[in-house]
């Protein structure tokens, strides 16, 4: 396949890069900055706005297939802006698609679309959208979501007999040698004294080793070749083979990088009107930046969300090919990248 990846210079996307090349694909990258890096490693690296459809007609000329990655992340901000970014600028993608004839749309969804403060344990596909989310990212992916899988088997005109096959993956809580999110957020809400234990402390969640979340893309991936597959219109939840105890994950790693352990704890309850408090004050000041806990911050730390794998393994033959064990021995053995990586 000749295949191109839009945010294929973020942490995952270059995971996704280099694992669809080691199985003899062409890859190029779409994002907002040249990469120089990936430049020298052989990816062609081509630079645009998700909602320039003249830089998204040149990138996606010729590609078989797009893995659209590229997303505006976060737990707090704009609507406005998240709504731009990640379901206009998923909208451009699939017009881009549909005008240049490639026939497959991998979209790297999140099973926050699917989250509305209520606890997820053991959940699968079936589980449908909430009336309301807790954050524009979720929100917005939710929508961006949604107008994948609606674009599923649409003709496309300027190119007879070919259909859009599209199908979106739901990784949860990536992590990985060079995480740029989640370890370093945990590591500096440590040090500012900011990490509280939410609830009880025994929620389990799903993680998923960034080579995981990859190796999930690359099968999706080959298995739309087959316009019959069954990936083609759903989504699939991803993740490593079992849940973890969130706060006893979080004590292992922060013992693992010699920094203290979790003293202050809040109930659920508590956080989740402090989290309602903070971002009425935070939006009503938007010069005090982001709030240290939000209502979804709260639900995440606080709740059990973890989802079953069995639709991604019988449909495309998804199983973890890391575990979780050595993913974090493989983590902590590389310091965290910074917000920039």
């Amino acid at each position: 396949m000749r295949v191109l990846i839009t945010g294929g210079g973020g942490f995952l996307g270059r995971r996704v890069a280099a694992m669809l090349r080691s199985r003899g694909h062409d890859v190029a990258v779409f994002g907002r900055r040249p990469y120089p890096d990936l430049e020298r490693a052989g990816f062609a690296c081509l630079t645009g706005d998700l909602l320039e459809p003249a830089a998204l007609d040149t990138a996606c000329a010729g590609r078989d297939a797009v893995v659209h990655a590229a997303a505006l992340a976060g737990v707090w901000g704009r609507d406005a802006l998240y709504h731009r970014t990640n379901v206009q600028g998923t909208e451009e993608v699939i017009r881009a698609c549909l005008r240049q004839g490639v026939s497959r749309l991998l979209f790297t969804s999140s099973p926050s679309v699917v989250f509305g403060g209520r606890p997820l344990a053991g959940a699968d596909e079936t589980l449908p959208y909430p009336r309301r989310h807790l954050a524009p990212y979720a929100m917005s992916k939710a929508a961006a979501e949604q107008c994948v899988l609606a674009a599923n088997g649409t003709p496309m005109a300027a190119h007879p007999g070919r259909r859009l096959a599209t199908c979106a993956l739901r990784p949860h809580l990536i992590f990985g040698p060079g995480d740029p999110h989640l370890l370093p957020r945990i590591v500096e809400l440590s040090r500012r004294g900011r990490l509280w234990r939410i609830g009880a402390g025994v929620n389990r969640v799903d993680i998923t080793y960034v080579d995981n979340a990859a190796w999930a893309h690359l099968l999706a991936l080959e298995a739309l070749a087959d316009p019959g597959a069954p990936p083609a219109g759903g989504a699939y939840f991803i993740g490593d083979a079992e849940p973890v105890c969130l706060w006893d994950w979080i004590g292992n790693l922060l013992k693992r990088l010699h920094r203290p352990p979790v003293r202050h704890h809040l109930s659920l309850g508590t956080a989740m009107r402090v989290g309602a408090v903070l971002e009425r004050v935070y939006r009503l000041v938007p010069a005090l930046g982001e709030p240290w806990l939000t209502r979804f911050t709260a639900a995440q730390l606080g709740m059990d969300h973890f989802f079953r794998h069995t639709r991604a393994q019988a449909d495309f033959g998804y199983a973890p090919i890391v575990s979780g064990a050595e993913g974090v021995n493989r983590c902590l053995a590389v310091p965290p990248a910074g917000p920039d990586a």
